[in-house]
């Protein structure tokens, strides 16, 4: 038997200028800095963001933009993915069509380093 996972804590992001990135991630994501942990947010150490219900933690990191192999996926009901296509189109000033995976729908967008993003739902009938 495997010892228990609890959740996912947070994620790693690298981004050139953390100031710029952190002002992306409030503006189209909608999150804020985890406040009793921004004594981190020094050089070299993590600014962490959290989503408005705190259950989503990023931790943006500033380096040089490198290859980014992994997605960061976000799951939301088939109504607030609805909601969502309409957000990142106003926001990124481009339309997001969404992607037919056959039992699910995916929105997928990038931040202004690459970084890789995709906002899923599995109500499928939705659209």
């Amino acid at each position: 038997m495997f010892p228990k996972i609890e959740r996912v804590d947070h994620i790693h992001i690298y981004v050139a200028d953390r100031a710029a990135a952190e002002q992306w991630y409030r503006d189209v994501l909608g999150f804020r800095r985890k406040k009793e942990l921004e004594v981190w947010a020094v050089p070299h150490g993590p600014l962490m963001l959290q989503n408005p219900a705190g259950s989503v933690v990023l931790a943006l990191f500033e380096k040089a933009v490198q290859a980014n192999r992994s997605t960061i996926a976000f799951g939301v009901t088939g109504n607030d993915f609805l909601e969502w296509v309409k957000h990142l189109a106003l926001v990124l000033n481009s339309p997001k069509k969404p992607v037919d995976h056959g039992l699910a729908w995916s929105v997928y967008f990038a931040d202004p380093d690459g970084n890789p993003f995709e906002i899923t739902t599995y109500d499928y009938g939705i659209l």
